[in-house]
């Protein structure tokens, strides 16, 4: 296991036709980690717009494809100095983005994600299927 995942990829491997080169990606990799913080993004998003279909997806997905990493104290401390560190130099960051790059951290993972930018400068490895 080498990759923990965006929400944005989740969503593209779920859409009818997902992108090419994330679906190519998703495919050559056995095991996908997923922060609970991605978990309960999907759960929330799942919960304001039901889908049956999506929920029967993301259901099997979890049991068959995915390690789920909780939010332990050690990632709690790494995302807050994450964040700290990086609103100090006027970078503005969400806290389930600093979440999110503290587990790949702590773990030593690559962050498969869409949205390089937003965890530029926070030292972890950084993957973009889609491109």
């Amino acid at each position: 296991m080498k990759y923990l995942c965006d929400t944005n990829i989740l969503s593209e491997l779920v859409r009818p036709e997902p992108n090419s080169g994330v679906l190519r990606w998703a495919r050559s990799v056995k095991v996908i980690a997923l922060s609970a913080v991605v978990v309960e993004e999907i759960s929330y998003g799942l919960n304001w717009k039901p889908n049956v279909r999506i929920q029967n997806w993301f259901d099997c997905f979890l049991d068959q494809h995915c390690r789920v990493f909780p939010v332990s104290e050690l990632v709690a401390r790494r995302a807050g100095e994450m964040r700290g560190r990086l609103q100090a130099l006027g970078q503005v960051r969400t806290q389930a983005d600093m979440f999110l790059a503290a587990t790949a951290a702590e773990y030593g993972l690559t962050l498969a994600t869409r949205n390089t930018r937003d965890f530029e400068g926070c030292g972890i490895a950084l993957l973009n299927p889609f491109s």
